[in-house]
């Protein structure tokens, strides 16, 4: 069960999806509400089907192009640190690859349940990453299906909160989201240097 609390607890920290919630209503402007339901329902199962993906064959892929898990668990922290930071200063969106330009482009399109919502904002590096550590971390059958577990859960909260975004909006404001963010930005630019150090410490064995 600390596994599975683990695993929410982080990846809910980096996919961070109330820092979506103004990204998603600006992209789902206008629609109405069975729409927007719709939206937020492929969104979380993108998401979902993306995280298990890379949590069964990442390391295939690792594998194939030679990359070891502990720089793989250096880069991974680096791409948190750097979520982390974007939430802080307010940069979120553009370091997640959503800038005026892309929004402007999903907007005229049906399938910003897939990108940008749920890659590059939520399923991105940061969360692909940590998930392929974790597979290698875990060899036993019942943790994977505990972390499986906790990506479902998290997928069901990302649901959950975009279906829920035009209240969150008004009940938290802009002001609000910003605040909740930068809380949470700063939890995980603290679990991305953390997974650098303990890489480090494998690495160089100290």
């Amino acid at each position: 069960m600390d596994l599975f609390l683990i695993t929410f607890a982080a990846l809910f920290s980096v996919i961070n999806p109330l820092g979506s919630v103004p990204i998603f209503l600006g992209l789902t402007q206008g629609d109405p509400k069975e729409a927007k339901n719709k939206t937020a329902f492929w969104a979380s199962v993108n998401v979902f089907i993306i995280l298990v993906i890379s949590f069964f064959i990442g390391k295939i892929i690792l594998n194939f192009f030679g990359i070891s898990i502990d720089v793989l668990r250096i880069a991974g922290g680096v791409v948190i640190c750097s979520s982390g930071f974007g939430l802080l200063s307010g940069t979120f969106s553009k370091r997640r690859g959503v800038n005026k330009k892309v929004a402007d482009d999903a907007q005229q399109r049906n399938d910003i349940a897939l990108t940008p919502l749920a890659i590059p904002m939520m399923a991105g590096p940061g969360s692909m990453s940590l998930l392929i550590a974790m597979e290698q971390d875990n060899p036993e059958i019942i943790n994977k299906l505990l972390i499986v577990a906790a990506i479902f859960a998290v997928a069901i909260t990302v649901f959950l909160i975009l279906r829920s975004a035009n209240y969150i909006s008004k009940l938290l404001g802009a002001s609000g989201i910003v605040a909740i963010s930068r809380i949470i930005g700063f939890l995980v630019l603290a679990i991305g240097i953390q997974y650098i150090i303990n890489s480090l410490l494998i690495l160089f064995k100290i």
